[in-house]
């Protein structure tokens, strides 16, 4: 035992004396240890040649600048020109009679050209599609092409409800834009909004989509993407564009400063803006199923058990001799099921019915006092809806 002590004692020694003398020799003779290397052939790898591995994690394109060059091209000006007759005005100078009356007419109503600004997609060769409010009631219509070509333009058909229109132009080689069908916008894609704001000519502003599925009117069957991409007046019906340049949606809409609101805009989602430039193509308007009936989101109380987000939708109001109202009906059912379709909420109910034919017949069940029930629906036409306020209105 005493044996092998000693010899380890004494191989430590040795090792210590051994770097003690190493440790004197770099000092002494800094690259003798290379040099020592190189005589023996003994590689040694220099912290030049050592290197990191570059991260693998994706990140975000540092320009947008191939989007808009693919964009770009389908993106028009819009000039609509209407007449519109006005009347001089004096006004009354006693205060009391102002305040009441404001004035009188003032000499005989003249006519005087107006002329409003927008902008439009070319999603199809000879076919625009804009926003209604743009091009409503104007008797001439001009259209600016991308590589400055001005073409006259004809309505083919609007839609109030979606404020959507479809325009025609007599001109070749048009750049239809992309359409983006792969998948569906989701909150948080970054978005170009391209258009022609307050007659600046192209600009191209960003954001990204805020949410998705807004609903504007609780009657309506469409929602909106919200974004905060900054659009002014004359971006309506400009394209609202993904990060490779295909199209998601039509600017339509904003809430301005006068309501304390500021990044809070809405575009039209493509697959309805798609229907709807289909149907108007084909038949020059757009024609929508109804049940006659306004729905409401399914109560839930906060100590029932039930999952907040319970599917459904609860019917608040029969229309008087609607399709519900002879289907039987009632208010507070709650409708789960149409057709072979679950139903989620109130706003996907409504684009169910709106995608059905009118006069067809569809199977909706649902609950009534807890208790299930059955009955058959035949749909009408939807009448005419109050449409939404518009970006420039």
């Amino acid at each position: 035992m005493k044996h092998a002590a000693g010899t380890l004692a004494f191989i430590a020694r040795f090792v210590v004396l051994g770097l003690a003398v190493a440790f004197v020799i770099s000092l002494m003779w800094p690259n003798v240890g290379n040099r020592l290397r190189e005589r023996f052939g003994v590689s040694h790898a220099t912290s030049e040649q050592v290197s990191t591995p570059a991260p693998t994690h994706e990140s975000g394109p540092i320009s947008y600048a191939d989007a808009v060059a693919k964009a770009a091209p389908s993106v028009v000006n819009i000039y609509a020109n209407k007449m519109v007759t006005e009347q001089a005005v004096q006004m009354y100078t006693d205060p009391v009679l102002q305040r009441l009356f404001g004035g009188r007419p003032a000499g005989p109503a003249y006519k005087r050209r107006e002329q409003s600004l927008g902008s439009g997609v070319i999603v199809q060769q000879g076919y625009v599609l804009t926003n209604n409010h743009v091009i409503a009631n104007a008797d001439d219509i001009q259209v600016l092409l991308y590589d400055g070509r001005v073409a006259k333009a004809t309505v083919v058909g609007a839609d109030q409800e979606t404020d959507l229109a479809v325009l025609r132009i007599d001109a070749g080689n048009l750049p239809v834009i992309h359409i983006a069908d792969h998948r569906p916008a989701r909150t948080g894609d970054v978005v170009l909004a391209i258009g022609n704001p307050l007659g600046l000519n192209q600009t191209v502003t960003m954001g990204i989509i805020s949410a998705i599925g807004r609903q504007l009117n609780t009657s309506s069957p469409e929602d909106f993407i919200q974004t905060d991409a900054a659009i002014n007046l004359g971006n309506s019906g400009g394209a609202l564009v993904n990060t490779a340049g295909e199209l998601v949606g039509i600017n339509t809409l904003l809430i301005g400063k006068a309501a304390n609101a500021e990044g809070i805009s809405f575009a039209i989602p493509v697959a309805s803006a798609k229907r709807v430039l289909d149907q108007i193509i084909d038949t020059g308007h757009v024609v929508r199923g109804w049940m006659g009936a306004d729905y409401t989101f399914v109560p839930v109380a906060a100590d029932s058990g039930l999952p907040a987000a319970a599917r459904g939708a609860q019917v608040t109001d029969i229309y008087p001799g609607g399709p519900a109202a002879q289907a039987g009906i009632q208010p507070h059912d709650i409708l789960l099921r149409i057709g072979s379709e679950d139903i989620v909420d109130p706003a996907d109910l409504r684009r169910h019915e709106a995608a059905l034919k009118p006069g067809s017949k569809v199977e909706v069940s649902g609950l009534r006092n807890g208790a299930p029930f059955h009955t058959e629906v035949i749909l009408a036409q939807r009448p005419p809806m109050t449409p939404t306020a518009s970006l420039d209105g």
